[in-house]
């Protein structure tokens, strides 16, 4: 990796996922984070992004806080590939110099991290769960869970520029800031000739999908919840609630949920109003997908367990008898029973 010199680089770029017209949610919580970010370094948050028709996606991004908005726009740029949106985007970021790039840490975002940062020489660090600015020397430092989630790394890139970073989604929360923004057009000369890979078709994926981070209560079960069966318990009480019900990794893995309601490191990041985790110990892989929910109610045997430490409330005792309980309370209290 070749040294450069990081003084003529500034402001924090995001990138704006898109698919089919719409927005990747992701996008607005990155913006949402760099805006934080931007307050410590004293500089302005801009979206970018390419594709076919990108303009219209402006007011989404200047609502967010974007005082620029990048963009290329070609026909070949209609679908996610990596080459052409590779070339287009390290066109930008070699021309514009941001000082900090933020990509969503989805299938696609994780894709193109990676090959625009192997082009430009930069560090790229996957999958953070929080990024926060060195007060003294200005770098970013971006955290992730590391050795199978067991231990938590803070690393930082002074040396090459831009700092680039993939966030998963529903690690942080998007709000509105809105400001009056500019869209700054750029053309790329494309060498078609380069592209010889081609879409021959695309498949939806069958099966259940839900993304946990829509719901303000989450109910969630572990290994201590014992057998599959159980985990009706966990459900009924999501049911009761209005919200809906998650799994460790560790129940994920027995086959007590699908993986797409698993919660933590290798799962889905959520920051529900209410997370209630319901025989969960309280693993750092577990912890760094659920840690930002506004109140933790944690229900486990064993008073010892990890998941006290972050728990707003906890509930020491046989999480089977508990949460027959709670529901038979809930009920009750809402007029359900």
């Amino acid at each position: 990796m070749i040294k450069q010199d990081i003084s003529k680089y500034k402001h924090i770029w995001v990138f704006v996922e898109h698919e089919n017209g719409e927005v990747a949610r992701v996008s607005f919580e990155l913006l949402t984070k760099a805006r934080e970010l931007a307050k410590d370094l004293g500089c302005e948050v801009h979206a970018f992004t390419v594709g076919d028709k990108v303009e219209q996606f402006k007011d989404e991004v200047f609502k967010y806080g974007a005082k620029k908005y990048f963009i290329i726009e070609d026909p070949i740029l209609k679908d996610y590939m990596t080459e052409p949106y590779r070339d287009s985007i390290v066109y930008l970021i070699e021309k514009y110099k941001p000082e900090i790039v933020l990509i969503g840490a989805t299938t696609l975002g994780r894709d193109l991290a990676g090959t625009i940062a192997t082009v430009l020489q930069t560090g790229l660090t996957a999958d953070t769960t929080a990024l926060d600015i060195d007060p003294k020397t200005k770098n970013l430092l971006m955290t992730r869970p590391t050795f199978g989630g067991n231990l938590m790394a803070t690393i930082f890139c002074p040396d090459n520029r831009p700092q680039m970073s993939t966030s998963r989604p529903g690690v942080y929360k998007a709000i509105e800031e809105p400001v009056k923004g500019e869209v700054v057009k750029e053309k790329y000369d494309f060498d078609k000739s380069k592209y010889t890979k081609k879409i021959l078709e695309k498949i939806i994926e069958e099966g259940e999908k839900i993304n946990l981070g829509f719901y303000d209560v989450i109910v969630a079960g572990g290994f201590g919840m014992g057998n599959k069966d159980n985990m009706k318990l966990v459900q009924e009480l999501a049911d009761v609630l209005g919200g809906t019900w998650a799994a460790s990794r560790k129940a994920v893995q027995a086959g007590w949920a699908p993986q797409t309601r698993q919660v933590g490191q290798t799962g889905q990041t959520v920051h529900p109003k209410i997370y209630i985790a319901c025989g969960i110990s309280g693993a750092i892989q577990h912890v760094a997908g659920m840690k930002s929910s506004d109140v933790i109610i944690a229900i486990n045997s064993d008073p010892e367990a990890p998941i006290f430490e972050i728990a707003t409330y906890g509930i020491v005792g046989d999480v089977l008898e508990v949460l027959p309980k709670m529901t038979k309370m809930f009920k009750e209290k809402l007029g359900k029973a």
